[in-house]
């Protein structure tokens, strides 16, 4: 039987891939397994005392959900009330987030911001007498990003010049004012953007986003 060159194309990078992927996860059992050959080479590592995978990931798993681009939900310190501060006057530009009029990213504030208003405000609150006790250690609030881009996606988001166009942070974000813990509301796909901008006349070029 005669196989097509298309065929044969097909079985060759079928073959690489599997064996590709043999490889990976026997060296990844080498590398989480005892073996003494790899502990004394890890030894002389400067990432021996983290006992890391590798020095950008802390085990096997967490470097393939990054290469297939699976995110982890992120887990916030305090379940910080949006709708609450929304339905005050408070705008997301004012204090929370002021950076995002001047530069690529929104900004996350300390417990500073927080403490600026909670010294006087609303001190009663189970909520803010946990930040308080926080303030009084001398630590800060370990917010986690909510939205952002991979490394592999080579996206370059800048949030000023959305800000400038006139667009609605829950555009991008959903209804935050709604809620009170920030999620993921919205797929920030190339194809919701590319859509945004076909829809707004925005510059659409590939340099646009990625550069």
């Amino acid at each position: 039987m005669r196989v097509s060159r298309s065929g044969v194309f097909a079985r060759f990078w079928t073959t690489v891939v599997c064996a590709a992927g043999l490889a990976t996860c026997a060296f990844a059992a080498v590398a989480t397994s005892g073996c003494s050959a790899f502990r004394e080479s890890a030894a002389d590592s400067p990432h021996a005392a983290a006992d890391v995978y590798t020095p950008a990931h802390e085990t096997f798993g967490q470097s393939v959900n990054e290469f297939l681009w699976v995110r982890s939900t992120p887990h916030q310190p305090i379940e910080f009330p949006h709708k609450t501060h929304v339905a005050k006057g408070i705008k997301c530009t004012e204090y929370c987030h002021e950076a995002v009029t001047k530069g690529p990213r929104a900004g996350l504030p300390s417990l500073n911001t927080c403490m600026a208003c909670h010294t006087q405000f609303a001190t009663d609150r189970p909520l803010i007498k946990q930040i308080t006790a926080i303030a009084d250690k001398g630590e800060d609030l370990q917010w986690q990003r909510v939205y952002g881009y991979t490394p592999q996606s080579h996206v370059r988001f800048n949030h000023a010049p959305h800000i400038r166009a006139n667009v609605e942070c829950s555009t991008c974000h959903g209804d935050i004012a709604g809620g009170t813990v920030a999620t993921r509301n919205v797929d920030l796909n190339m194809g919701f953007c590319v859509s945004c901008h076909r829809q707004k006349n925005a510059p659409n070029e590939c340099v646009t986003c990625h550069f």
